[in-house]
Parts: C-alpha cells; sequence; structure tokens
C-alpha cells in the first residue's frame, strides 16, 4: 500500500519552507541594501590633513540607507574627524513608521558613547542602544565618510 502526505502535513511543509525563503529574504535585503542610496558632503572648516593622517579633518555629512521591517529607512550621520578620530557625532533619521522611529531615537542617543575618541578606520557598530538595523545605515555611512575623507 503507497502512503500519501495529507493535506496538513504538506500545508506545514510549504509554510516551512515559505518561512525560511523569508528570512533567507530579509537578510540578504538588509546586507545588500544598506549600502543603497548614499550621498556625502563635506562641510565646515576646510579639509586639513596632518603628516601622520590619512583622512581629511573637517566634518561630513552622509544620508544612508538600511532595510526595516517597515521598508528601506534613512538616517543622516554627521561625522567630526580630527588626526583620524571621531570627535564628535550626530545621526538624524526621518523614519515615518513608529517602531523605526524610535528605535532611530535610541541610537542617536547612544551613538556617541561608541565612536567618540575612536580611530575611524576599523569603526563599525553591530547593536546600540538596541538598535542592530538603524546600525546597517550607520555603517554604511561610515564607508562613504571613510571615502571621502581619504586622503
Amino acid at each position: 500500500m503507497t502512503s500519501h502526505p495529507t493535506t496538513a502535513g504538506l500545508r506545514r511543509t510549504l509554510a516551512t519552507g515559505m518561512a525560511g525563503a523569508g528570512l533567507l529574504l530579509l537578510t540578504g535585503c538588509a546586507i545588500g541594501s544598506a549600502n543603497a542610496d548614499n550621498s556625502s558632503t563635506p562641510t565646515g572648516s576646510g579639509s586639513t590633513q596632518t603628516s601622520a593622517s590619512s583622512y581629511s579633518d573637517g566634518v561630513y555629512t552622509v544620508d544612508a540607507d538600511y532595510v526595516a521591517p517597515s521598508g528601506v529607512e534613512t538616517v543622516s550621520v554627521s561625522i567630526t574627524l580630527t588626526d583620524d578620530v571621531v570627535t564628535a557625532v550626530s545621526v538624524t533619521g526621518d523614519a515615518v513608521d513608529h517602531e523605526a522611529r524610535e528605535f532611530q531615537e535610541r541610537f542617536a542617543g547612544g551613538i556617541a558613547s561608541e565612536v567618540v575618541g575612536r580611530d575611524i578606520a576599523d569603526l563599525s557598530v553591530s547593536r546600540v542602544s538596541g538598535a542592530s538595523l538603524t546600525s546597517n545605515g550607520f555603517n554604511a555611512a561610515l564607508d562613504e565618510v571613510r571615502s571621502e575623507a581619504l586622503a
């Protein structure tokens, strides 16, 4: 006698497969689109460079995208560099989704203690004040600042 799968069993298998595929898709999107639409504008008192610095001193402002459950979100990051060291940072977001806005605000409130005083060359954050996805946008902004400030 041949055994046939039940309809309920097939539904469970299909639902499990779709959930796994969805998670892989979200993971790939979060990683792939952290650099989606970055723009940079160095501003400030000019770009000066010391002989030991790899990056030009100045204030750099970058908008960077990242993927959140609500969709693509953007943060604006302003970083002040002096002798390759982050001396000031600010992050602002424009999320419409209330949960994404809350995470952006928490991230903005905690980022200075994580990055001020650190060398930009190897700087990267993974979770700040409970916000891990906003970190993707911040890290994309860091990459753009490094590129713009490279002496």
